[in-house]
């Protein structure tokens, strides 16, 4: 399946003080940015067709796919002076990198590269921007199976606050922790149908108006997930990705988990 990836906001919660265009998906974790670790996840599961909606700082991405270094994250045999691999990440992706607007919105940048997915009935869209270990072809799967026109993953909330539940002369009547109420957050990856582009407007948003319009009508379904799953909203938040990276921890890359398991 085609994987669309919206990869061209501001990202400006990412600036940490300095003024630069590079955008929020390129963004380091590790000895790579946010939008290979996304995309090595989807191409982990098969899914090798990647379509890019750049807007800010596009050239950025542009130039670190047009020059891309294998070896960074790959074994290599140097031999007489020539680089000889030993595996590689993106020899066999198929990547169309397409304008899509500087300030378009998150809709609309989907309404414009729709031609790119050749008619697929069912494809894949993600924010480039958020890491997980969610079970992707289980989410594939199970909305396949279901008449529907979009389905989004829900995880619970992430933030450490409390609600306070109020009575009569402001008398404290309970402590909630938000991560224990029973509510649930957008976790911005998406199987979606063509059905979705029926509800987007032009200059629309693919949630507000696509995703809501659907529900209205009973045709958007939710994946829950429970386990991994962090923003990259913040420059501390993005930190703590690459702080664990450092470490080895990093249970988003199944691509790495199940080659160990092979090699055990």
């Amino acid at each position: 399946m085609k994987v669309v990836l919206f990869c061209g906001g501001y990202g400006m919660r990412m600036r940490n003080g300095t003024a630069d265009d590079v955008p929020k998906p390129m963004a380091m974790v590790g000895p790579r940015p946010l939008i290979w670790h996304v995309m090595r996840y989807y191409a982990h599961f098969g899914h090798k067709e990647f379509i890019l909606c750049l807007g800010y700082g596009a050239h950025h991405i542009k130039d670190f796919f047009l020059n891309y270094e294998e070896t960074t994250s790959n074994d290599f045999v140097l031999r007489k002076g020539r680089t000889e691999l030993l595996s590689t990440d993106i020899s066999d992706w198929t990547i169309t990198f397409a304008q899509t607007g500087i300030e378009s919105p998150i809709g609309e940048r989907l309404r414009r590269v729709r031609h790119h997915l050749d008619g697929d009935e069912m494809f894949l869209a993600n924010y480039a921007d958020v890491l997980t270990d969610a079970p992707l072809p289980e989410m594939i799967e199970k909305f396949s199976q279901r008449d529907a026109g979009a389905s989004m993953m829900v995880v619970p909330p992430q933030s450490s606050f409390h609600c306070v539940e109020l009575g009569e002369d402001n008398l404290v009547g309970g402590i909630t922790a938000v991560s224990d109420m029973p509510l649930w957050e957008n976790g911005g990856y998406f199987v979606l149908r063509q059905e979705v582009f029926d509800h987007i407007p032009e200059n629309g948003d693919l949630v507000a108006d696509g995703c809501a319009q659907l529900a209205k009508q009973g045709r958007l379904v939710a994946h829950q997930h429970r386990g991994f799953w962090k923003p990259t909203d913040t420059v501390k938040e993005r930190a703590a990705l690459d702080e664990a990276y450092a470490r080895g921890e990093r249970p988003w890359a199944v691509w790495e988990q199940d080659s160990a398991a092979v090699g055990a």
